[in-house]
């Protein structure tokens, strides 16, 4: 396997080799019931083979997508893929170059469709045949605080890099650009938590949160 695996205190996580008969199910990976799921997935996934998760992920994606500007390497791309994960985007994009540093991303991006556009104009001709409404996370002279704004459902987060922020060219095609207020001395947060907590507020305003578990 090549998973990297997740430790916690230097113990392993997940589940060692399959006990007792294999299960005749296809979506279980026979490598991974003969030595074991160390995988940072969760226990509904356990010795499911890559693509029977992605496949399970298709049937309950939520409907807005993740655009990422990548002019210089950003080493935050990594956990904007992540997070995206995480919440279960429907689709991550990245914009500029078409290599990304893909280390902080933990090998998430094996469960999530990852595609790349040349330009911003490129990305909203997707966007536009998508049916999506391009919205801008950048603390800008004019942007509106993301804490009282209302996302769209079919929303298309696009966030910039570390430092410069969004680009003049994708601030242009943005229907609109938030902010996210911030209290404290620094003018604004990491790019890649400011990406969650974008992510986030879509998912407070439109998600279906499960029952939790007692």
């Amino acid at each position: 396997m090549n998973e990297r695996l997740i430790e916690d205190a230097g113990v392993p996580v997940g589940v060692g080799p399959w006990e007792g008969p294999w299960p005749q199910d296809p979506r279980y990976d026979p490598e991974l019931l003969e030595h074991g799921d160390r995988r940072n997935v969760g226990d509904e996934f356990r010795y499911w083979s890559v693509e029977a998760i992605v496949a399970e992920l298709d049937t309950r994606r939520h409907p807005f997508h993740v655009a990422i500007e990548n002019w210089a390497h950003d080493l935050n791309i990594g956990s904007v893929v992540r997070t995206a994960n995480a919440f279960n985007a429907a689709g991550v994009h990245i914009v500029g170059r078409r290599r990304w540093n893909r280390r902080g991303a933990m090998v998430t991006d094996r469960y999530l469709h990852v595609q790349h556009h040349t330009g911003p104009q490129e990305l909203t001709t997707w966007a536009a045949g998508a049916g999506l409404t391009v919205i801008g996370i950048d603390n800008v002279p004019g942007s509106v605080p993301l804490e009282t704004a209302v996302l769209p459902s079919n929303s298309l987060l696009v966030f910039g890099q570390e430092g410069p922020g969004l680009s003049e060219e994708t601030l242009a095609v943005c229907s609109q650009v938030l902010s996210i207020t911030q209290f404290g001395s620094t003018r604004s947060i990491n790019a890649g938590a400011a990406a969650a907590i974008a992510m986030h507020a879509w998912v407070r305003q439109h998600a279906v949160i499960p029952p939790a578990e007692h």
